[in-house]
């Protein structure tokens, strides 16, 4: 991982001294690392041999990090893991411009693996990204979003890049093509997993200490899985205020209090969180053909841990 940062610290570089500032302020501020840590354990438990795994770990956290950068414009975020966002701080502008250029830094390391599949997983998991990211705002405020619907977005918007961060990383190693398959996988049930568990933070308790600032997806009329389970056990009283909050945005100050109430009495955050745990435990099912060994223990970690996080 030291390598790792390394490697995303040299390539951040710019003459453009905007860049690198913006970038930087991102970067430092306190990410979790998983997609670049998938990608090295999963080389390691394949042998792996060279230092394509390291580039392959900066890659996908570039792609992340842009997509991060983009996704604060978009949702007109001001904080970013409790901290002024880059767009808060710099401007709308100046981060779209700045997540451009990590996105061609990302190719650039793509280009030097030398690997045309790993080119071709990772672009391919770059457009879907973005579509996803259409699909999630093209379904904001619209309550009776199917669940069907939800699963594909993030399916594209968040668990493609940690599948490719696997797949990627089975390629590099040579892997038997069943081993790259249950890899692929297990990378799109913990995206899986990782996606709804923090679609379930969102309305946690204001009094546990979460890491992440309750109500953001409510106030941005984002339909998640717990909103979606609770529509579907709502009253008409509840219906009435689902659509007041969401498809009508007009939102009260005691709102999100009220939906946390409905959210937890009609059992739709545990009920949540339950389909979050079945995707870490199909997750680590798919890493039962690889021999126990350190890193497999960290991918199994992972899973478990995906669904159960706490910020």
């Amino acid at each position: 991982m030291q390598a790792v940062d390394q490697l995303i610290g040299m390539h951040m570089q710019s003459a453009v001294s905007t860049i690198p500032l913006l970038a930087g302020h991102l970067v430092a501020s306190g990410g979790k690392r998983i997609r670049p840590l998938i990608c090295l354990s999963v080389a390691h438990m394949l042998g792996i041999q060279g230092k394509n795994h390291v580039t392959l770990a900066a890659c996908v956290e570039f792609i992340h990090t842009a997509t991060l950068l983009h996704d604060d414009v978009v949702d007109e975020s001001q904080l970013r893991r409790g901290k002024a966002s880059a767009n808060a701080l710099w401007g709308n502008k100046a981060s779209v411009l700045v997540g451009d250029f990590l996105f061609s830094r990302a190719f650039e390391l793509m280009v030097e693996m030398q690997s045309l599949p790993v080119l071709g997983i990772l672009s391919a998991a770059s457009s879907r990204i973005a579509e996803g990211e259409v699909m999630q705002l093209m379904s904001l405020q619209d309550i009776e979003a199917a669940q069907t619907h939800y699963f594909q977005m993030i399916d594209a918007k968040t668990a493609k890049l940690f599948e490719a961060s696997a797949q990627g990383a089975a390629l590099l190693a040579v892997a038997r093509p069943e081993q790259q398959q249950a890899l692929k996988q297990y990378g799109h049930l913990l995206g899986m997993a990782f996606q709804v568990a923090d679609d379930v933070l969102d309305y946690a308790n204001p009094n546990v200490t979460s890491g992440k600032t309750p109500g953001i997806d409510f106030a941005e009329g984002k339909v998640t899985l717990p909103v979606i389970y609770a529509f579907e056990k709502a009253t008409p009283d509840e219906k009435k205020f689902w659509k007041r909050t969401f498809e009508d945005y007009d939102q009260h100050p005691d709102d999100l209090s009220t939906a946390q109430d409905i959210l937890n009495r009609t059992g739709a955050l545990t009920q949540a969180l339950d389909q979050a745990k079945a995707f870490a435990l199909q997750a680590r099912a798919q890493l039962d053909l690889f021999p126990h060994s350190e890193f497999k223990q960290t991918l199994l970690d992972l899973a478990t841990l995906s669904a159960e996080r706490t910020c």
